[in-house]
């Protein structure tokens, strides 16, 4: 076997009393791709930072290439060969894709007077590594952000790096983005760079990994090989739970369909769209990024205005002009972006329950009732499982899962008659993700018309009833839950 690349020995950590790692160890050889999983909050964070030297530890030690250290600094680090990806990929976006690349060199280097020939050179050189095609001259804030991850990879192999740490790399990209990801991942471990890849998705473990570590509440609780793993042993390793993963299947439905789009169109983005869902169901919409699904969950909500067609809720035809008509109609909707489109982060955590009811809690002469706000809110956190000790806390203390536990908590409140999700469970851990989907399906067995918008096909086949496949702004496929599979899904998407 090869020497360790990196050897982290029980290290420990914590923040004001509280423990963020238990003497956790870590072991990663040179050109292996490593998984470390775990849910949010379970110490992956803290310990990156501490390999990358951002944190210090409280005890134990690190070895890097032989060489053995209870202290690093960022710099240290880079100079070791230690590089990190975080999901933001720190680049600047009003900086040309050339700038990006070179500016550290020539920063490292202490330049005073700018040789765009030289800058050009280095940029070249430094996307060569990795065949990535792109226009040097572009701005970053412009490029997608499967690019700019590829900006960030062309920037850590610039510094001789032995050691990339991706931070949940897959997040935002598509099915087509990450396959290109990990083309990428393997050419760089044929060069013999170590890859740590953060993740809890299940499915990217299982196919870009050799060996696998997962922490639980800041400790470790299994490493080894992956192809020891199995949906089942992974699920409960990253949770301590176990889980049934039911199909989900309609009880009742509703003789007529609740909501009903015929003819939609929205120049530039879909048309002659047509669809029916009922009171009981889970309707699936699927389809590639620039499909056109998110554009139609949008305007099913009013936050796009749509050229033909019409939408029709409990047979009569409305006007969604605004989301304001759509809550009145009776729609709900649940944003793909949940931070900056689902919920007010510095606002807390009950008040971003209660915001779609105002008008439910009102009180004489106008006022607002705060005993009967403060119960629904007590009612919702409990209700959905929202893991806080104190709904007065601010939403941005929570976990990713747990955050769109209160934006659907949010939902639940005013009961609507149809809530459209999309992308229900991006960013979010497997044990949230399991009580996202079971809310889901309880709503609709108690009458409610779901629609989930998701490119997630496992989410997709789990939980819906009814699949329908968009194409370049078209519908092309319909299918029930017997009849799909991710190939039958996949070859009318593409």
């Amino acid at each position: 076997m090869p020497q360790s690349l990196l050897n982290a020995v029980d290290i420990s950590k914590s923040f004001a009393g509280v423990h963020a790692l238990k003497n956790v160890s870590l072991e990663i050889k040179p050109g292996e791709i490593h998984c470390l999983a775990g849910e949010n909050g379970c110490g992956k964070s803290t310990l990156i930072k501490i390999i990358s030297g951002v944190y210090q530890m409280d005890s134990g030690y690190i070895e890097f290439n032989g060489k053995k250290f209870t202290k690093i600094t960022p710099s240290e680090a880079i100079a070791l060969g230690i590089q990190v990806i975080y999901q933001d990929f720190a680049v600047f976006p009003n900086l040309t894709v050339m700038e990006n690349l070179a500016i550290n060199t020539e920063l490292a280097a202490n330049r005073k007077f700018v040789n765009w020939k030289r800058m050009r050179r280095i940029a070249e050189d430094a996307v060569a590594k990795i065949g990535f095609k792109v226009d040097l001259d572009a701005l970053v804030g412009s490029l997608s952000v499967a690019e700019k991850q590829m900006v960030a990879i062309s920037r850590a192999l610039m510094s001789d790096a032995k050691l990339i740490i991706m931070d949940e790399p897959t997040t935002a990209l598509t099915k087509k983005e990450v396959k290109a990801l990990f083309e990428i991942i393997l050419k760089l471990k044929e060069q013999g760079i170590a890859i740590l890849f953060v993740s809890h998705k299940l499915n990217e473990v299982f196919e870009i990994s050799e060996r696998f570590t997962i922490f639980r509440s800041g400790e470790l609780v299994v490493t080894g090989s992956t192809k020891e793993l199995d949906d089942r042993k992974f699920t409960y390793y990253m949770t301590g739970r176990e889980f049934e993963n039911r199909v989900f299947v309609p009880e009742k439905l509703t003789e007529k369909p609740i909501l009903e789009l015929e003819h939609l169109g929205l120049k530039g983005y879909f048309e002659d769209i047509n669809l029916s869902v009922r009171g009981g169901e889970i309707l699936g919409i699927t389809g590639l990024l620039d499909s056109g699904r998110t554009e139609l969950g949008l305007a099913m909500f009013g936050l796009k205005r749509t050229d033909s067609g019409k939408i029709k809720m409990h047979g009569k035809d409305v006007t969604l002009s605004s989301p304001r008509d759509a809550i009145g109609a009776g729609i709900g909707y649940v944003p793909e972006d949940r931070l900056s489109e689902g919920l007010f982060l510095p606002q807390s955590i009950g008040d971003n329950i209660v915001v779609s009811e105002l008008d439910k809690l009102r009180g004489g002469m106008g006022t607002y009732d705060i005993a009967k706000a403060d119960e629904e809110k007590q009612l919702w956190v409990k209700e959905l499982g929202v893991k806080t000790l104190d709904h007065k806390n601010a939403a941005s203390t929570l976990s990713g899962g747990n955050q769109q536990k209160v934006v659907l908590a949010k939902w639940m409140a005013v009961n609507p008659d149809v809530l459209i999700l999309n992308g229900p469970t991006v960013g979010v851990d497997i044990g949230s993700k399991h009580d996202i989907h079971a809310i889901l399906q309880k709503q609709a067995k108690d009458g409610m018309a779901v629609i989930i918008i998701s490119d997630d096909l496992p989410e997709i086949l789990q939980n819906c009833s009814r699949i329908l496949v968009i194409k370049e702004g078209r519908f092309v496929a319909e299918m029930s839950a017997e009849e799909a599979s991710e190939d039958a899904i996949l070859e009318k998407m593409m």
